[in-house]
């Protein structure tokens, strides 16, 4: 058995393609195990946090992080002074940040020096000289302060006012759709050829037969691929996996280009995706109606798999009751999933005060992150820090029994398109943690919940109606989990039966390669796919 690149020993070479560092990842780190265990030689490309490129074995996987140099993200405008609007305000270069660090570090020697003479022996010659020059010495310190302050100040605000909001960047953004048409992110969001840069040549290397592109950035290197190859006489499928409704994504960058650049981006090579897959029915169908898509897409729901365990008796899974310092008779919620205003962590914490002896694990992808450090000092002010816990993630392989230690499951997400239409992941992780629900009013999750009865359902930041959910469940657990003894739920809800979909979904593109591999025959974790002594090809220095 042979791919088109010579890999002996599988049914060909499959390329997945991610943004980030593969870490936090579950459906990826799954997708890319099962298919490997089904046969297919599987290299996942991420990018490498730090710049540092690393590599792995994720089953019988392989990963490789890139360093992802992304000069192209910032516009050149970034890089010029408001010489009108803010003469006086530092270039932004850096040098704002290291001169108030200079400034800070200059006023803290100050005040040892302070010290140093506030205990001095009187009779130290020149004591009062030296007293009055570094008073002399503070008050220039303060005043430097005050300048350096006022130029970062006025960087900020320069800064602020450079968010491609103004009725020029307006007129600038509909200017290049209308020349460019889908061209347009080329000019609008120059920075998506960063990762054409840093990918395109590790994936041309390669050699796959098939390319699996993870939502919509990955799209474009995954289909610029596709025609390479084409050119060179080489044939490669592209698989786009489309993890978000994109017209429905909060913009992840403040500026009103973000979004119109990367639909047009994603407009521009959707066609080039020989199939595509999704986490849900509903974002199924808005993608066809989206881009005119000949057929549904296929649905791989982001369910937990069973199979990925890989603790042994020297790692155990961690306790999440130990790690909050509770036993097990004390009430415990858990949210899990990444961390943002739009999760609605804020109603978990303003409830806090009305449940006394309650308390709340935050199991999360950034515990020491901006935004958490705002939630934990929203709990500072509530009075109940003590009983909110911020956890990092654990391997997806763990979470079940992470999460089971709780009482409750909670998803107090807000209104977005996107959280409207389908069953999230950590849905089905508190599922077969067996955890009642308390979940938001978002349609899609609402709706099953309701149906199965395992859970209660809250309006959407409304805190009030968020404690009543809360109360009922805590009042009757085992009747909602209940719900989870009804025959075939949790069944349907599992990663293996997703992973047989995926598995179909490659077959039916490469239909001349043999079945999935028998899990006996597997070639050992760690061992390479093609043979002993098989070369494969490397990464490019610098990439």
């Amino acid at each position: 058995m042979m791919g088109s690149d010579g890999t002996a020993g599988t049914r060909g070479r499959i390329v997945m393609l991610v943004d980030n560092g593969v870490h936090g990842d579950s459906r990826v780190q799954k997708t890319a195990r099962s298919a490997a265990d089904a046969g297919w030689d599987v290299v996942l490309l991420g990018r490498a946090p730090g710049g540092v490129a690393q590599s792995w074995r994720l089953g019988d996987a392989e990963v490789r992080l890139l360093a992802m140099p992304d000069p192209l993200a910032r516009r050149r405008h970034e890089f010029r002074r408001s010489w009108l609007r803010w003469p006086l305000a530092y270039p932004p270069s850096g040098i704002a940040a290291h001169r108030r660090q200079a400034v800070r570090a200059w006023q803290a020697d100050l005040d040892v020096r302070a010290a140093q003479l506030a205990v001095a022996d009187p009779a130290t010659p020149r004591l009062g000289l030296r007293r009055r020059a570094l008073r002399a010495e503070q008050v220039a310190a303060k005043l430097t302060r005050t300048w350096v302050s006022g130029r970062y100040w006025m960087l900020t605000r320069a800064r602020t006012h450079r968010r491609f909001r103004n009725p020029w960047d307006r007129a600038y953004t509909l200017f290049w759709q209308t020349v460019k048409g889908d061209g347009a992110w080329r000019r609008l969001e120059p920075g998506l050829w960063d990762y054409e840069l840093a990918y395109g040549p590790v994936v041309d290397e390669l050699r796959p037969d098939l390319v699996h592109a993870n939502d919509f950035r990955m799209l474009g290197v995954a289909a610029r691929a596709k025609i390479r190859a084409a050119a060179r006489g080489r044939k490669i499928k592209v698989v786009w996996d489309a993890h978000e409704f994109l017209p429905g994504v909060k913009p992840w960058q403040d500026n009103a280009r973000w979004l119109p650049a990367h639909r047009a981006h994603e407009r521009e090579y959707a066609p080039y995706a020989d199939a595509v897959m999704t986490v849900s029915g509903g974002l199924a169908e808005l993608l066809q109606r989206e881009h005119g898509l000949t057929a549904v897409p296929d649905v791989v729901l982001n369910a937990p798999a069973a199979d990925h365990g890989e603790s042994t008796p020297d790692a155990p899974a961690p306790d999440l009751r130990a790690l909050c310092g509770i036993g097990p008779e004390v009430p415990l919620l858990v949210y899990s999933g990444s961390a943002g205003r739009q999760r609605g962590l804020d109603t978990m914490v303003d409830a806090m005060p009305q449940m006394p002896g309650v308390h709340v694990a935050m199991v999360v992808n950034k515990p020491a992150g901006p935004y958490m450090t705002e939630v934990l000092a929203r709990a500072t002010r509530r009075g109940v820090a003590d009983r909110v816990h911020a956890l990092p993630y654990v391997a997806h392989w763990q979470v079940v029994p992470f999460l089971s230690a709780a009482d409750v499951g909670v998803i107090p997400i807000h209104h977005w398109p996107n959280h409207e239409i389908a069953l999230i992941t950590k849905f089905f992780e508190y599922s077969h943690a067996r955890l009642p629900l308390v979940v938001s009013d978002v349609k899609t999750m609402a709706g099953t919940v309701r149906s199965t009865g395992q859970g209660e359902v809250f309006r959407a930041e409304d805190v009030a109606d968020y404690v009543r959910a809360v109360r009922a469940v805590l009042a009757d657990p085992e009747r909602y989990r209940a719900a989870y003894d009804r025959p075939g739920l949790l069944e349907s809800w599992t990663w293996e039966a997703q992973a047989e979909v995926l598995d179909g979904v490659y077959r039916r593109l490469l239909p001349d390669r043999p079945g999935p591999t028998p899990p006996g025959a597997r070639p050992a974790a760690g061992a390479d796919p093609a043979g002993p002594g098989a070369a494969r090809p490397a990464v490019r220095a610098g990439t």
